[in-house]
């Protein structure tokens, strides 16, 4: 993990810490940033539409959120900014919101949850991307209030995964603009949870070469990058092990904001929270014996390297005796009168040498 991401980590810990310490001081439904602040100003973004037409405005105001509110059609007010409390409470206020979902709503590290109001639904979770070029993992808190005929978003940044739906709401394409607000506030999940499976995967792909790696050419700076894998699938487990139980209340519930028809999409909801889990399961077991492996394989690489050293000073240790026997400054030595005596020990000495090579070889050693 590099140093500068552990600034950002530490950075964002420090200003939730110094964001929760403030909110304890304050009544219950006391709405308070609590997080890292990713834009200057927030921006909403107003889609109004129905089976037949499509009204789209950016940067709206207090007027056409409540013209949007009162008028026909099904109304989704995107968000993107949630540092900014007293925009939040000034919906919270025009759309009858209670203020302990304002509380919930500024609240970057709140748990994943479903609640349901007499007017409205409110919906918890966490939005998960990974750039392509970039392993790590971008977790940011999404809220969602449903109403009868309107979907509210809330977002940190003005980047999202709900791209798809606003290309489907353009293009009529689908059943999104004849169905419900429910089933908006389903789309919006569902493209939610299909990042899950992006950002699965692909974390799935860098630990498999990340584990050939280990394998063939183990590194130090692997640990680094094992470790890093371990932190992103923690946050994805946090954000993904909660949310199941919201989509199985959800799949449960009898609220009158819930279509009939639409319970067998928020059940597949359910169905595929279930299978990113055990994708997370699996790339965290497979992470777990990671660190095994590569003990194991830098213990093997140090055993190959203290094999051939072993071999090395086998074969040399007959040649260093005899050298060291013919080193000896004795005068009653036979040997040294010979004029072949020289090429006699350098003959003898290679001899040996190659017989050792041949014996370790045929015993398989090297």
């Amino acid at each position: 993990m590099t140093k500068a991401r552990l600034n950002r980590e530490h950075g964002k810990t420090r200003q939730t810490a110094k964001g929760r310490s403030k909110a304890h001081l304050l009544s219950p439904g006391t709405a308070v940033f609590i997080g890292e602040r990713k834009r200057s100003e927030a921006e909403i973004h107003l889609f109004v539409y129905d089976a037949t037409t499509l009204q789209e405005a950016q940067d709206v105001g207090q007027a056409e959120w409540r013209q949007a509110r009162d008028g026909p059609g099904v109304a989704w007010v995107n968000v993107s900014g949630v540092h900014d409390v007293e925009l939040i409470e000034r919906l919270g206020q025009d759309f009858g919101l209670h203020p302990l979902t304002t509380e919930d709503i500024a609240n970057t590290s709140q748990r994943p949850k479903w609640e349901e109001f007499p007017d409205y639904a409110f919906i918890a979770l966490k939005m998960i991307e990974c750039s392509p070029g970039d392993s790590h993992v971008k977790v940011e808190h999404v809220s969602l209030i449903l109403g009868s005929h309107y979907v509210i978003s809330f977002l940190e940044d003005a980047g999202d995964v709900f791209e798809s739906v606003r290309q489907r709401l353009r293009r009529g394409a689908g059943r999104i603009r004849s169905k419900q607000a429910d089933y908006l506030a389903f789309c919006l999940m569902d493209a939610a949870i299909d990042h899950y499976f992006l950002t699965v995967e692909r974390i799935g792909d860098l630990v498999e070469q990340l584990d050939e790696d280990l394998l063939s050419n183990p590194r130090h700076e692997d640990v680094t990058k094992l470790h890093h894998f371990k932190r992103d699938l923690l946050s994805l487990r946090r954000a993904i092990w909660p949310l199941r139980e919201v989509l199985a209340s959800i799949s449960r519930s009898e609220s009158p904001l819930l279509q009939k028809e639409n319970q067998l999409y928020w059940r597949d909801l359910y169905d595929h929270s279930v299978q990113v889990i055990d994708m997370v399961e699996t790339a965290r077991d497979t992470l777990a014996s990671m660190h095994d492996t590569f003990l194991s394989s830098l213990s093997n690489r140090m055993n190959e390297v203290m094999k051939i050293l072993t071999i090395i000073s086998t074969i040399f240790i007959p040649l260093t005796f005899i050298a060291g026997v013919y080193g000896m400054n004795f005068k009653n030595m036979p040997e040294l009168e010979w004029k072949e005596g020289y090429f006699l020990v350098l003959g003898m000495m290679l001899s040996i040498g190659i017989s050792l090579v041949i014996y370790f070889r045929r015993r398989h050693w090297i």
